[in-house]
């Protein structure tokens, strides 16, 4: 395994006790694009800054290309590259510059750092930009260069922190092509997103994430065979009292592998689909039918599934 998790938790002391991870156990393979899934302040980022060696366990190992990261931070570090959640391009420097000194830092000559550089500019496709201040340049340029700099040094696992935050979608579909690129390198990927369909598209594996655990861990595609169910349908009442009632009704529906309250109607897990939303939309009407949707089968359902909750409530 090239990133080895084992019994990982992380306890914030004070006047209130926060576990921020309770018990992680994760093992990525050699050159796997893994994906930790989950809600803000579901444990994702601080899982990566101990994996990072940015903050310290309470309890539990990590191991990176077999460093423990604890033990070894110094030499841990030269197996990882980190793209965090923030910008930190310096913006005093030119794009080459910042690929350059990067290099630098990491021991290169200053012939191999320039080397090094120009290859990274042409791969990410930023060759007219190496004269260029990062201010200059757009978002979701930007995000590349972060991405380019944080494998100069050819680490064995990248880490991407909620890579494509802030991106508009344009430059978040240019940003998954460059990550897919890195395959060809044999880098390992590790990403944090809250978007199922980020993880969707680049994962080979994810890890659901809620909580501070890990609630389920399979390629999406199991994921959703095995977790999800064949359609969700939120239905949005004027009066939630109802809500109840409403469930008491569709109890015994054939269509309706179960049904749940939720904080502004009821939540549906359909089995089939055919004949069941007239059904509904006239069950519903009497208790102040607001709105009624449909969702088909997704990561963001699996989680619906696990936690009962929204990926973004």
């Amino acid at each position: 395994m090239i990133v080895d998790v084992t019994g990982l938790t992380k306890v914030y002391e004070g006047k209130q006790r926060v576990v921020a991870l309770d018990g992680i156990d994760l093992a990525v393979e050699k050159g796997e694009l893994f994906g930790l899934l989950g809600p803000n302040g579901a444990g994702k980022t601080t899982t990566i800054s101990i994996c990072t060696t940015r903050a310290r366990a309470t309890s539990g190992r990590v191991r990176i290309a077999g460093v423990d990261v604890a033990e070894e931070p110094s030499r841990a570090r030269l197996n990882i590259g980190v793209v965090p959640q923030y910008n930190t391009l310096d913006r005093s420097l030119t794009i080459f510059e910042n690929l350059y000194y990067h290099c630098k830092y990491f021991g290169f000559s200053s012939s191999d750092a320039q080397a090094r550089s120009k290859v990274l500019l042409e791969q990410f496709h930023l060759g007219e930009r190496g004269k260029s201040f990062p201010q200059q340049l757009s978002g979701g340029l930007q995000q590349r260069v972060q991405i380019a700099r944080a494998i100069a040094h050819k680490p064995a696992v990248l880490f991407l922190d909620e890579p494509s935050a802030g991106l508009d979608p344009q430059s978040r579909i240019a940003m998954w092509e460059a990550v897919k690129g890195l395959r060809q390198e044999g880098i390992t990927v590790v990403l944090t997103t809250h978007y199922m369909e980020e993880a969707d598209e680049l994962c080979e594996r994810v890890a659901i994430v809620d909580h501070g655990k890990v609630l389920a861990l399979d390629s999406p595609a199991n994921l959703k065979k095995n977790l999800g169910a064949a359609t969700v349908i939120g239905i949005k009442l004027r009066d939630t009292v109802g809500s109840v009632a409403l469930l008491s009704e569709l109890g015994n529906d054939s269509l309706v592998e179960s049904a749940e309250a939720t904080a502004d109607g009821v939540r549906i897990f359909a089995k089939a689909m055919e004949g069941l939303l007239p059904r509904l939309m006239e069950v519903a009407q009497p208790y102040g039918l607001k709105d009624i949707s449909v969702s088909e089968t997704s990561l963001e359902t699996v989680f619906i599934r696990l936690t009962g909750r929204d990926l973004r409530e």
